[in-house]
């Protein structure tokens, strides 16, 4: 009897796979995508409804054919690609390449596709009782997001070769997060910081420890201290006041469990907690999903499919974590009933949210066979699951209002606000990681007196203090997925590509964690941003996303999508080859004079950026570094803290920014 041939991604899943199936079946793995776009040409058709036209990917053409002398052997081909967008297009060009192999359609195996959210023994063997067939609204709605990135790619990278320089290269998707990261950029320059101050008072009651409550009123409205004076003047008016204490307010506050991990916020808490890039996280998480070898037990699927934006979870593993929770911590911490979090999305998701595929493979037992970034990703999945059914943490916030009649005669109101955590619920197991710290974190570090209304309280001392408004802050992994999933742009599967592609491109660079706009970045992003304005536009954007959902659920149509937008696109397109400007021919005026034959300076633009260049050229080539002051507190940061002198004039070298980075500079030039 044949064998069945089942084709998969990868050859780790493949051998997973293999142990659930058995002997009846072979399995093969396709090694991704094994069609494409060929790279050398637009190779989409726009007089032919936008007909795609795919090439083999070069190196696949021996694949393919192995995988057809298999095909053509076997009883029937299971297609077991990833339950995505992306898993359906490799089937689909599978199964067109192992029926177009000229035999009669009576000899050609049955296709079938076949679907599973977790490579577990059971998860596989279902999926195989009830296969189905490739789903055209699917594989329809990669195709118009291929279709849309290789038109905007095609024809824009072409001008910004003519406008900047060769190589560069727009994408429809990352030229957004591009726009985000330069426009908070922008906010941050056009940022005027404010001064303001706080007054705090440390107060004496009858038991320990010290009472510090904030100045927050003054005669019933809210208190602003613009400044120095303003602060001194309430200080005098405040230290012979006598301090009561107005009430004293006790509330029960709960905290809830956090859903389970969906990609974009697995990506968000790996990378806030783990410090992991986007890129890696999913690089690990691909692994824990594909099967990892658990010693006698052989290769198994740790968690379920990494790229979900659901955060549902299976009846059977609902059952197995309520039982785990009652066993391991007790009927206290379980609910009731099990926790259901809702999807944003309305219709029904066949997608899980990520969990472990059973939590009785606890971190501990599973260690001895993870590398070490493998079980740090595996042990917070694990845990948020878990903690994700359990009960809520609850909390005794308790608030102090402290009056004190000033000399000036106003009324001021002092609060303090502290919580103790009297029962922890899913603390127990997992906290979230936050980007800053908030008012609740304050709170369970300040520690309250035991006071009573009307109790008389001493005053100890008065700590008027400055503070300056902050700009909002550039954006870190973390928060440039939280806003691009807020927008609605791009989805679960591209997030990693567009974070590292605006990086490679040296468009953006990270420092410190977080994104820094480089000068290509900006002027790539103003080019771009001023010619297709709408194109780039992040609600636009979205729409999109929401046009090619549609088409997945076969409520739209994909060449009338595509076609919407070419319309608006192309006439962009024909406006920006005549108006777009010319930054390699652009110069821009300085009051500064070339050093070598007293012809003034000009700024120009190069491969690295700016720079000064003599206005003389061809005849003169002097060209210098364009050399920016850094705001101090920038500057302070770049490590400007030792003294240093100039060797030739012996004035201070200050820190300065150039094109290439920061450099040491004589504070004397040009002298």
């Amino acid at each position: 009897m044949a064998k069945s041939l089942v084709i998969v991604e990868s050859p780790a899943k493949a051998k997973t796979i293999s142990k659930y199936l058995g002997k009846d079946f072979t399995v093969k793995a396709s090694l991704g995508h094994v069609k494409d776009l060929p790279k050398n040409q637009l190779a989409v058709d726009i007089e032919r409804d936008f007909t795609p036209r795919y090439e083999i990917i070069e190196g696949k053409k021996k694949l393919i054919d192995e995988l057809k002398k298999a095909a053509e052997k076997a009883e029937a081909v299971y297609l077991a690609a990833d339950p995505d967008r992306e898993g359906e297009a490799i089937c689909f060009h599978l199964a067109e390449e192992l029926q177009g192999n000229g035999r009669k359609p009576k000899s050609a195996p049955r296709i079938y596709r076949v679907m599973f959210n977790e490579i577990t023994a059971k998860a596989v063997r279902e999926a195989f009782q009830k296969p189905g067939f490739v789903n055209p609204n699917l594989v329809e709605a990669q195709q118009a997001r291929r279709v849309l990135d290789r038109l905007v790619g095609y024809k824009i990278s072409p001008l910004l070769w003519d406008k900047v320089r060769r190589g560069l290269s727009a994408g429809r998707v990352q030229t957004v997060a591009l726009r985000l990261i330069v426009e908070r950029e922008r906010e941050i320059e056009r940022f005027e910081k404010r001064e303001y101050w706080t007054i705090d008072v440390h107060l004496k009651a009858r038991k320990p420890p010290i009472l510090q409550a904030r100045l927050v009123k003054r005669d019933d409205q809210p208190v602003e201290i613009p400044n120095e004076e303003a602060a001194r003047k309430l200080v005098a008016a405040l230290e012979g006041a006598e301090y009561t204490v107005k009430s004293v307010a006790t509330r029960e506050k709960k905290r809830n469990p956090v859903p389970p991990f969906i990609t974009s916020t697995l990506q968000q808490e790996a990378a806030r907690k783990l410090r992991f890039s986007v890129k890696r996280t999913m690089a690990l998480a691909q692994r824990l999903y594909e099967g990892i070898e658990l010693g006698g037990e052989g290769s198994v699927g740790l968690i379920t499919y990494m790229r979900t934006d659901s955060p549902r979870v299976s009846a059977d593993a609902l059952a197995e974590v309520r039982r785990f929770i009652g066993e391991r911590y007790g009927g206290a911490y379980l609910p009731e009933t099990p926790v259901y979090y809702r999807s944003k999305k309305e219709a029904q998701d066949a997608h899980e949210a990520i969990r472990p595929t059973s939590v009785l493979n606890t971190p501990d037992a599973v260690a001895p066979f993870l590398a070490e970034d493998e079980l740090k990703l595996y042990r917070l999945i694990w845990q948020r699951f878990l903690a994700s059914q359990m009960m809520p943490a609850l909390f005794d916030q308790t608030t102090i209002e402290v009056a004190a009649r000033g000399s000036d005669g106003a009324e001021h109101l002092f609060r303090a606000t502290g919580s103790v955590l009297k029962f922890d619920g899913f603390l127990k197991v997992y906290e979230e990681g936050k980007d800053q710290r908030d008012e609740e974190d304050e709170e369970l570090e300040h520690k309250l007196p035991p006071v009573e209304e009307g109790e008389k309280v001493a005053l100890r001392s008065i700590h008027p203090e400055q503070h300056f408004t902050e700009p909002p802050p550039r954006y870190t992994e973390a928060t440039l997925v939280k806003e691009l999933e807020s927008d609605g742009v791009g989805r679960p599967s591209t997030y990693a590509s567009i974070l590292s592609t605006i990086q490679e491109r040296e468009y953006v660079v990270k420092k410190g964690g977080r994104f820094y706009p480089t000068e290509l970045g900006k002027v790539v992003n103003d080019l771009l941003v001023e010619a297709f304005d709408d194109i780039f536009d992040v609600r636009y954007t979205a729409r999109l996303e929401e046009e090619l959902d549609e088409i997945e659920e076969g409520r739209r149509d994909w060449r009338t999508a595509i076609a919407e937008f070419y319309d608006k696109f192309k006439l962009d397109l024909v406006r920006a080859e005549t108006e777009m400007a010319n930054i390699k021919r652009m110069e821009e005026p300085t009051d500064q004079t070339c050093e070598k034959c007293g012809r003034s300076m000009v700024i120009k633009w190069g491969r690295h950026g700016r720079f000064l260049a003599c206005s003389g050229y061809p005849e003169c080539t002097n060209t210098r570094e364009i050399a920016i002051e850094l705001p101090e507190e920038e500057r302070a940061a770049l490590g400007d803290q030792a003294e240093e002198y100039c060797p030739n004039c012996g004035r201070p070298m200050v820190l300065k920014k150039g094109r290439f980075g920061q450099f040491w500079a004589c504070s004397g030039y040009p002298e």
